[in-house]
């Protein structure tokens, strides 16, 4: 190899919708920028993806914002074509593009990476089993579920989620009547797309070793402490972190185990698990550390143990836990408390009202996808059937 081919910057391209960004969205831009140097990613708009695949959880600003908020992403070109060109990869000086190991299709059933594949352009990545923006809107369309319930209301079902339930109960026996053979796709019990359906995420110290910087703080670094839920990882959180992390050097996120958020919260909350919510966390440039099932309650041992400078809350309000008023209550008598407005009123609970407020909107167009899915995998399957029979 030559000094000029040594020194040459690989730029890799990646686009997509990235619609309710999760850890299997940042996996596959982690592995993607490990095969060149930058890392470029085009976002499509909302009308694209309206056109091609149906309405977006999200706004364009907020993905785009989103996007950028992922640590191995170096930039983002908002308003990317759904259809992958070598136009494009030219316009930005991408060597080529990488994508999961899944097929993305226009609305006419178009591979929309057909041209750089054509072009020996094209990179595979393997996509992360076990999560999708699909499987996500499954789970908010199940809120009646109540399986984080504990103790003396263990069994019981609140009302409001009672008639949620005989509303979808009304709901999906017209949906059979006249979509006979519809599932609901991203609900567990019935999924049945070979790429985006439901299937356990099984969590693996590797995938954290992945995710995580690996580096310890410096001797002289102020650290910040702040700690919650971060559920269904979203701009709010995002623009939070990002003015935490102005408070110090270190920035570290405690997240509450999975009983301890639904106590807090109720319903069927958290949407992701644990094991989910701390990759998603991890996968944000402005966060260094996390703590896996911190206290509610921010301890003095907790803040000496980490060498915290300064614990950071922002304007969300705090619920009662087990009695406790206040779990900020140690680090404002140490004189280490700080309460943060990041200017963003987006919560989880926001994210899962847009869902129920467009129910059959999603609920169609997770029909659609895996109908489009089912057969483009049929497809594949025969072709590769026919290339060994030939």
């Amino acid at each position: 190899m030559s000094d000029n081919e040594e020194k040459k910057e690989i730029r890799v391209w990646c686009d997509g919708c990235y619609d309710m960004v999760h850890f299997g969205h940042a996996n596959s831009l982690r592995q993607a920028k490990a095969l060149g140097h930058k890392l470029i990613v085009g976002v499509h708009t909302d009308e694209e993806i309206k056109k091609h695949k149906g309405p977006p959880v999200f706004t364009q600003e907020e993905r785009y914002k989103m996007v950028r908020g992922i640590k191995w992403v170096d930039d983002v070109v908002e308003g990317a074509p759904y259809v992958t060109t070598l136009e494009t990869l030219d316009k930005y000086n991408c060597d080529f593009c990488v994508h999961g190991d899944d097929i993305t299709m226009t609305a006419d059933g178009v591979d929309t990476y057909q041209i750089v594949k054509d072009a020996d352009r094209y990179k595979e990545v393997s996509r992360t089993e076990g999560i999708s923006t699909t499987d996500l809107v499954g789970r908010m369309l199940l809120l009646t579920k109540n399986h984080f319930r504990q103790g003396e209301k263990e069994y019981a079902i609140e009302k409001e989620a009672l008639i949620i339930k005989r509303i979808q109960s009304l709901y999906y026996t017209k949906r059979k009547q006249n979509y006979p053979g519809s599932s609901n796709l991203g609900q567990d019990h019935s999924a049945r797309s070979p790429w985006t359906g439901c299937s356990q995420f099984l969590p693996t110290t590797q995938k954290i070793i992945q995710f995580s910087d690996g580096k310890s703080p410096k001797p002289d670094d102020k650290i910040v402490y702040v700690a919650g839920a971060f559920d269904l990882f979203h701009v709010g959180h995002l623009d939070f972190l990002e003015q935490a992390r102005k408070h110090g050097d270190y920035l570290i996120v405690g997240l509450h185990t999975d009983p301890v958020v639904n106590k807090y919260k109720g319903s069927n909350y958290p949407i992701m698990n644990i094991h989910e919510r701390v990759l998603s966390v991890l996968a944000c440039k402005y966060v260094n550390e996390v703590v896996i099932g911190a206290p509610y309650s921010v301890t003095e041992e907790l803040v000496r143990h980490f060498k915290v400078g300064v614990v950071c809350h922002g304007q969300t309000e705090l619920p009662m836990e087990n009695g406790v008023h206040d779990p900020y209550a140690v680090p404002k008598m140490m004189g280490k408390f700080i309460s943060i407005d990041s200017g963003n009123t987006m919560t989880t609970e926001k994210i899962v009202e847009r869902i129920i407020k467009h129910r059959i909107e999603f609920e169609e167009r997770n029909s659609k996808k895996e109908k489009k899915e089912i057969e483009a995998y049929e497809a594949m399957t025969k072709a590769k059937q026919n290339e060994k029979a030939g």
